[in-house]
């Protein structure tokens, strides 16, 4: 008798966001998608990819090369890439008021990143309602302003809406032409509403949660919740400073005092998953340069819109580290302990990321003519979902760009959950093995 072949919610979720990206390319293959003749399937398909994966590079000028039709295709890729496919899907079947299975709410967890299975309709509600509100806020602030800058009422509408979208996922997709924001640079209304959308959306929607029960008295609130605030708040903070001192005699030479400070703490925030750029990235200093490696690999919150190994991820690795140090045998923060489980899934996903970054970047420098800090910025900038380029993505060849499609779709998934999706459960006799000694360090 032949067994059933049971999906399991991490294999539903790789394959909803490959059917996903693969509908998107092919929509954005049609003829009425683009403006002159229909694009190459490959530059749909990393179109798409980026879109989906929220990830903000482009190998064609959003704002020049796809037509109306085609941009709207994209932002609904940024959103359901950026809130997860199977949100959308539960969001049917609770408008539907039918009942959700089981099933539904494994896939519903994982897919949200949640701690829990109580509550997770309610979670999902807050997640779908609070996303549509914020960006509503954001899309009137900057249309406004778009409009104050002389953009008729259903172009500055347009712009804002795209806009406000991308920045809450953390996509860095723009419809503004070729330079991103850098037309923006001192304007303080755009660059802080954008950072501000950026954060709320990198947060994590664990964070969401007990900011909604319990407000400001985050004595309240969860350890993850704690850990993810307390670490974005010191990135934040020293990326801008950092960034400031590095490139305040550099590629921000040419801005007075205020607009130093502006995009220095714009950059900070970007670097982290979000993908505009205020000023030209191959300005960067070296010093901004390897800065921008460890905040882009690094990213928002788990559970959140944002890329990267994720900001408790990071947290948990140092927290480790200062453990070893001291010589404690358990690992705790803010009086709570951390179970050692997390301590090793934090240095496979960390493992997992370098690994894949450095073989992509070694295979991408042996068929590109660019030099190896180009090349690792714009892998970096696709395996932690960011968008930031130094220019060169439009200049990719075909394998190349193909292979960035899958370091964009490792960084969205996340390494565990694509080793967890193509690995087979097998039921194994557990087998106690003598311990040796070996050398590390």
């Amino acid at each position: 008798m032949k067994r059933k072949t049971k999906i399991s919610p991490a294999q539903i979720i790789v394959i909803g966001f490959l059917a996903i990206i693969l509908i998107g390319a092919l929509l954005l293959c049609l003829p009425f998608a683009s403006r002159g003749e229909p694009v190459h399937f490959v530059d749909a398909l990393f179109t798409a990819t980026s879109a989906t994966c929220v990830t903000g590079l482009v190998s064609l000028t959003t704002a020049t090369q796809w037509t109306l039709f085609g941009q709207i295709v994209i932002i609904i890729l940024i959103q359901i890439g950026g809130l997860g496919f199977m949100t959308f899907i539960s969001l049917s079947t609770i408008i539907a008021k039918k009942k959700v299975s089981l099933q539904q709410r494994k896939l519903l967890m994982q897919s949200a990143g949640t701690i829990e299975l109580n509550g997770i309709i309610k979670h999902m509600r807050r997640i779908v309602f609070g996303t549509f509100a914020i960006e509503g806020i954001g899309a009137l602030i900057l249309s406004i302003r778009f409009w104050a800058s002389g953009y008729s009422f259903i172009k500055g509408l347009w712009f804002g809406i795209f806009h406000s979208i991308s920045a809450f996922c953390n996509a860095g997709f723009d419809v503004l032409g070729e330079s991103s924001l850098i037309d923006y640079q001192g304007d303080y209304v755009v660059l802080i509403t954008i950072s501000l959308l950026i954060i709320i959306g990198g947060i994590g929607f664990l964070v969401w949660d007990d900011f909604t029960e319990h407000g400001f008295k985050l004595k309240k609130y969860r350890l993850h919740s704690k850990i993810a605030l307390s670490t974005t708040l010191i990135l934040l903070l020293t990326g801008t400073i950092i960034i400031y001192i590095t490139e305040r005699n550099y590629a921000l030479s040419e801005l007075n005092e205020g607009q130093k400070w502006l995009n220095a703490f714009f950059e900070s925030v970007t670097l982290r998953t979000a993908g505009f750029a205020s000023f030209d990235q191959a300005e960067l200093s070296t010093g901004g340069t390897m800065l921008s490696y460890i905040f882009m690999l690094i990213g928002g919150s788990p559970g959140s819109t944002a890329g990267g190994i994720k900001t408790v991820t990071f947290a948990v690795v140092i927290f480790n580290a200062v453990c070893f140090a001291r010589n404690k045998d358990s690992l705790t923060s803010f009086k709570k302990r951390i179970h050692d489980s997390i301590v090793k899934q934090a240095c496979a996903i960390i493992t997992l990321y370098l690994l894949v970054a450095c073989i992509v970047t070694a295979v991408i420098s042996m068929i590109e003519p660019f030099g190896i800090d180009e090349v690792l910025f714009e892998v970096i900038s696709a395996i932690a979902t960011v968008g930031l380029t130094k220019g060169i993505t439009a200049s990719l060849t075909i394998a190349s760009k193909i292979i960035l499609c899958f370091t964009m779709f490792f960084g969205r998934m996340g390494g565990l959950t694509l080793v967890l999706a193509i690995a087979e459960k097998r039921n194994t006799v557990k087998i106690e093995r003598p311990y040796e000694k070996i050398l590390i360090g």
